[in-house]
């Protein structure tokens, strides 16, 4: 059964929660108060320790004010349980369920955390499982955070068909505009099972469009760091996203959630923050992130370390010691591939200096740890070292092994053919590895040559992984080192790959983050995206994904998908008045296109008075228009109420795995997609209707 209260003023339980709302403000700018004017206890002294105890301290109290600050657009609390009297023992039997905990100046609590365990009946009690919940009301909220309704679900008396839905399809429907917002307040149970999934395992979320998976790994994060908060401090959070334009567009989840230190950031900016970025031939990139490209940078390595031809003779005083060159050769061949390169040629110092002193206590003499250092230091065994195991930097072994072609030949064994070593060598070598001007995907090959020469120290305490079918095996080694012994969050859609380094699988992609482990789960119920769109774009998934289900869609929407075919020369006019019947509803609108025909395109809206925000060029561009103009490469993981999209035919054919994109691009709209061509619609979308 059901209680819908009207929206007007005039309704008094509507303005008894009202006031309920005003009260959870008021506490909440009491409890950021309190925290800001309380002072921070510091400890004496001057040292190290007790600076960066002090430093701590100090950061902690700052976060946790950040943390309260009362977001204005943000409702405190977005739903309420009604629980069996005597339920929850030392409390009232009615919660209010928000983004985080507030309490009143005598500590009475007037919001719980949904992250808290009294609350998860919100989201999974049903009739059959009422979980001693009478009634669960969620509230609506206008875009200013004002209340201005709630529907009630009495559990003790059932649900008719179709009324646990209605606040769903309201909440998705809602226009938006700028960055994403968050969907505590319509986690969906199967959702919410990942979302509280515990931090071991890893977690895989195999996701079709409109699932909700970026929200997933959000809210888990936000979960986790309530779980989990000291055991995820000691090493830090970190969301890896595919471009600057993603990242700005999820910004604002976490911080509503009341979590506003974790960092958000792209494998290339995670891996080498300072590149400035090369341009590289295609062929190069994809064979440079293959996983073949790990066995050849290791025998490039350790091609450095020669046999000893001669052995060491250490004068001491007036004695002489010598250790000979095969002796010398077992050290080395001991330790040659046995640890890391940096490592292993400190360790042929100690164990030749340690095979003197063995000789000087066969004369009777008592040398210690000193003699045997200052032995490894000397000439006669630093000459050694130098001539069989030279010390080398990454950028050395990369200049070599992209410049020689016979360097290359003999390192890349039989991993590369012929014609992949072609494509990896420059075509105009550089002068030397200093002035070499290197590429995003180089900078992942030296990093890890970085980890072979000297052991990089994996410290993140969890990695959260968007688009991850995207990123290379390469890149995802890099991306493991960071994080050799935390736990992660994958995130992904193996129809939505459209790089050619892609991994193709999601076991070896999980074998090379190192979490082979990780429970995969795969969602393809689509709430955000209506289900003629899903239909239309899930024509193409026998060609770009044949072992992945068909998606289904949570909500038909009438009108939800429109095909305007047109002639080449009033392409321009047709879209410009897709665009301003776009406009004329409620929400975002984007009209994307392959990148190199969006300059046109956005000339020509602007010639019919249609101006536009172009993604990418600035930072928030989403924020700054309602009508946003998008280049198909950035258009993965964002959503628009209405999508415009341009000729389908050019976006396949502007890369080779041009289908995935079109997949991408027909899926981004939540409320209505127009397609406008001239061309021929391509692969199966040509026979829809």
């Amino acid at each position: 059964m059901t209680e819908s209260a009207p929206s007007h003023a005039e309704d008094p339980e509507l303005e008894t929660e009202r006031a309920f709302l005003t009260r959870a403000r008021t506490a909440l700018t009491y409890m950021h108060q309190d925290v800001v004017d309380r002072e921070t206890p510091l400890i004496g002294g001057e040292d190290n320790d007790e600076r960066f105890t002090n430093e701590s301290a100090i950061r902690a109290r700052w976060m946790r004010a950040q943390a309260l600050v009362d977001l204005p657009d943000v409702p405190l609390f977005f739903g309420r349980l009604d629980y069996e009297t005597g339920t929850i023992e030392d409390a009232t039997d009615q919660l209010y369920i928000g983004r985080r905990h507030v309490h009143d100046e005598l500590g009475t609590p007037l919001v719980i955390d949904w992250r808290a365990p009294v609350s998860v009946p919100f989201y999974r009690a049903t009739p059959s499982d009422p979980q001693q919940v009478l009634r669960r009301r969620r509230y609506g909220f206008s875009d200013a955070a004002d209340l201005t309704a709630f529907d009630d679900e009495l559990l003790d008396q059932g649900i008719p068909s179709g009324v646990e839905d209605a606040f769903l399809r309201a909440e998705i429907e809602r226009p938006r505009t700028g960055p994403m917002r968050d969907i505590v307040a319509t986690i969906q149970p199967e959702q919410d099972d990942l979302v509280r999934a515990p931090l071991q395992p890893s977690i895989c979320v195999q996701g079709a469009p409109g699932t909700g998976k970026t929200a997933i790994g959000l809210h888990r994060i936000a979960y986790l760091l309530y779980t989990e908060r000291e055991r995820l401090g000691r090493g830090g959070v970190v969301i890896v996203g595919p471009n600057r334009s993603f990242l700005s567009y999820i910004r604002k989840v976490l911080p509503a959630l009341g979590e506003v230190d974790v960092k958000q950031t792209t494998v290339d900016e995670l891996i080498s923050p300072d590149l400035v970025a090369a341009a590289e031939n295609p062929r190069a990139v994809a064979i440079k992130g293959d996983a073949r490209m790990a066995e050849v940078l290791l025998r490039a390595l350790w091609s450095h370390v020669g046999t000893p031809t001669e052995g060491v003779l250490y004068a001491k005083g007036s004695r002489r010691y010598r250790v000979p060159d095969y002796e010398v050769q077992e050290i080395v061949s001991s330790l040659r591939g046995a640890t890391r390169y940096a490592p292993g040629r400190n360790a042929v110092a100690q164990r030749i200096a340690h095979a003197v002193l063995v000789r000087m206590e066969q004369r009777g003499e008592s040398p210690d740890d000193r003699v045997q250092n200052a032995v490894a230091r000397s000439k006669p065994v630093k000459d050694l070292i130098e001539a069989i195991w030279p010390r080398v930097a990454p950028e050395q072994v990369l200049f070599r092994l992209l410049s020689d072609a016979e360097f290359l030949a003999s390192s890349a064994g039989t991993d590369l053919s012929p014609q992949e070593q072609a494509d990896l060598l420059w075509p105009k070598p550089y002068r030397s590895w200093k002035s070499a001007k290197w590429s995003e995907a180089d900078a992942v090959l030296l990093d890890e040559l970085a980890d072979l020469i000297e052991r990089r120290s994996g410290s993140l305490s969890h990695l959260v992984v968007d688009e991850a079918q995207d990123l290379s095996a390469m890149q995802l080694r890099a991306l493991h080192r960071r994080c050799r012994s935390g736990s992660a969050t994958v995130l992904g859609d193996l129809a939505q790959a459209t790089t050619p380094w892609a991994t193709g699988s999601w076991a070896e992609l999980l074998d090379h983050l190192g979490v082979p482990d990780a429970r995969l789960a795969e969602l393809d119920r689509g709430f955000r995206v209506p289900a003629q769109i899903i239909d239309f774009a899930g024509r193409l998934l026998p060609d770009i994904a044949p072992t992945l289900a068909l998606p289904t869609g949570f909500r038909e929407i009438p009108g939800a998908l429109r095909i305007t075919p047109t002639g080449e020369d009033d392409f321009l006019d047709a879209l410009a008045s897709a665009c301003q019947k776009a406009l004329e509803g409620e929400g975002s609108v984007a009209v994307i296109a392959a990148d190199a025909e969006l300059t046109g395109i956005r000339e020509g809206l602007l010639r019919a008075g249609l101006d536009s925000a172009l993604l990418g060029a600035t930072e928030h561009a989403m924020d700054s228009a309602r009508l946003v103009c998008v280049p198909a490469m950035l258009a993965k993981g964002l959503e628009f109420d209405a999508v415009v999209v341009a000729e389908p035919a050019r976006i396949v054919e502007a890369e080779p795995r041009g289908l995935h994109r079109l997949y991408v691009v027909l899926t981004r709209a939540v409320t209505s997609l127009h397609v406008v061509h001239s061309a021929p619609l391509p692969g199966a979308l040509a026979s829809y209707g």
